[in-house]
């Protein structure tokens, strides 16, 4: 998208639009003038007084309500960006001419007034947020109605790829690439780590080594912090992060805290903790792409507790005009306080992870349940933590035990999800066997055809002694149905076959049709007479695959 609008009226001083440096586009204001903007899109309007304000700036109380032509009214706080820049960060998500007016603590930035004019233009790649299907609970759609079937990646040092290049994100660009292409529409990412406590590889090559980066978020070094500052240069950078992923039509799953990188955090409530936590939510509440997540693996380490994460949400809800979705990556505290998330996050590394993880669908009715570690990390060239699980094929069927769990999943590389990212994993000079993304890629397509957001996943009895009965669907095997007549099977790899236990069709016939979960591969079996308990055997033997069953016309 050309942000070089030539239409933007002199009144308006438009700096940086056409530079890389740019994440979005920046307006100065004036006293008079339109900006043009787009739906979905964050346009920063840029006020500068002329006079330093009293204080430190990071403090400021100041915004900006928006009112739209409905009389919808969007109350937005800004946020402080270093060179005496006060910035707020505008997303329209309706067409249409919105009036604005300031509000501050410091006279020379309150009731300045303006109007943005939001055009019907949208980039494809951007529906808007995600949101949760109101008339199906568990379920994700986007703010136009898309279903959004979450698959995420975890990269927890994205932000650091690129962070000496002042011009370009050129290794962000090549990784995010790869994961787009892999399926993959959710990035899991920390706001920023410094190093891990397990043992890794002695021969990682510099170039895709970024443990103990030599700044932070706050002012100074994470080892020697001044956590009166903040680094405002770290938080322009990932501006463009954000904004990439953003454009890319990935969602960015913003983990704000992580207590086991080895971050040197301020005091829990403290000024500088709050000041931390606030900044973010205001920067970064305009991203439609954005999932706020308060802490990885919140309640372990010994950190917090459950009234601080809880006094955390509520800063979030106080912050974010938008009201972007909350989750936190600690199922201890999504299962006592269920309420205060807008999903359910899991980590669950069982061996019976279908099980379990269709317990936690069944025990979660009006919310949605997303695996954010399942134990299974993809292994990679470079040692880095292992898991339990690290063969490709493992790590894939546990991602589709998930999913056939009616649940949400998140896929690891070893050598991507934390410090060693090799960025450009698609060079065809790398010798090394590379990650299977192929696999998601398969796995996004199939559930893009058959759209997971009409499926529910069905618990069976306990016995299948009665056939007479639709009780288990099946003799074995993971079920899925639209409750409309088509039946979806997980097969695990030791099946000889499976046993369908449907309600006769009115056509007395069947059509199935088998999918190769690596392979995309799809086959037919021939049209059949229906009866109770027929057998369906896989043409992949000792392989997982799916069965798709509909009537026959």
């Amino acid at each position: 998208m050309n942000y070089c609008r030539k239409n933007l009226l002199a009144a308006l001083l438009v700096t940086g639009l056409c530079g890389a440096l740019s994440a979005q586009p920046k307006v100065v204001w004036r006293a008079s003038g339109v900006t043009e903007a787009q739906l979905h899109q964050p346009i920063d309007l840029v006020f500068r007084p002329k006079a330093k304000v009293t204080g430190n700036p990071l403090d400021l109380y100041f915004g900006a309500v928006f009112t739209a032509e409905n009389q919808t009214h969007l109350s937005v706080q800004g946020f402080y960006n270093g060179s005496n820049e006060f910035v707020v960060r505008f997303s329209p998500a309706q067409a249409g001419n919105w009036q604005f007016q300031t509000f501050s603590s410091e006279g020379a930035l309150a009731g300045l007034r303006g109007q943005v004019r939001v055009t019907n233009d949208q980039n494809p790649n951007i529906p808007g947020a995600v949101v949760v299907q109101p008339d199906a609970p568990q379920k994700f759609v986007y703010q136009d109605g898309t279903p959004y079937f979450a698959l995420a990646f975890e990269a927890d040092w994205l932000f650091a790829l690129d962070y000496d290049n002042k011009t370009d994100i050129p290794k962000t660009k090549q990784m995010i690439r790869a994961v787009k292409e892999g399926g993959f529409n959710q990035v899991v990412m920390n706001v920023y780590a410094y190093d891990v406590g397990w043992k890794v590889a002695e021969n990682v090559p510099p170039a895709y080594n970024f443990r103990q980066p030599p700044y932070g978020v706050f002012g100074g070094t994470n080892q020697d912090p001044d956590f009166s500052q903040l680094n405002l240069a770290f938080f322009q950078h990932l501006d463009r992060v954000i904004d990439h992923l953003h454009q890319n039509g990935l969602v960015a799953h913003l983990m704000i805290y992580v207590w086991n990188k080895k971050v040197n955090w301020p005091k829990m409530y403290s000024p500088e903790d709050n000041r931390y936590f606030d900044y973010v939510v205001k920067r970064y509440q305009a991203y439609p792409n954005i999932i706020w997540d308060v802490s990885k693996e919140a309640l372990d380490y010994g950190r917090c507790d459950i009234p601080y994460i809880n006094e955390r949400i509520d800063r979030i809800r106080r912050n974010d005009a938008y009201g972007r979705l909350v989750t936190v990556h600690d199922y201890e505290y999504c299962a006592r306080e269920p309420e205060k998330v807008d999903f359910i996050s899991i980590q669950n590394w069982r061996s019976d992870l279908y099980s379990s993880s269709l317990e936690a669908y069944q025990k979660h009715p009006s919310k949605p349940v997303m695996n954010i570690e399942h134990g299974g990390y993809e292994e990679g060239p470079y040692l880095s933590f292992t898991g339990n699980y690290v063969n490709p094929e493992a790590c894939l069927v546990r991602n589709y035990e998930c999913v056939f769990a009616g649940v949400y999943s998140t896929y690891y590389w070893q050598n991507a999800a934390w410090n060693v990212v090799i960025h450009d994993l698609k060079n065809p000079a790398h010798s090394f066997a590379k990650p299977r993304l192929d696999y998601y890629q398969h796995l996004q397509a199939f559930f893009s055809r058959h759209n997971f957001n009409e499926y529910q996943p069905y618990k069976p009895k306990l016995t299948t002694n009665s056939r007479l009965g639709n009780d288990n669907l099946a003799s074995s095997g993971y079920p899925l149905t639209n409750n409309r007549g088509t039946y979806l099977y997980l097969v695990p790899a030791a099946n000889f076959q499976t046993n369908v236990v449907v309600p006769k069709p009115d056509s007395g016939k069947l059509a199935a049709q088998w999918f190769n979960i690596f392979t995309g591969e799809y086959r037919e079996e021939p049209v059949s007479d229906w009866w109770l308990w027929k057998g369906y055997q896989s043409p992949w033997k000792g392989q997982y695959s799916i069965l798709i069953l509909r009537e026959a016309k």
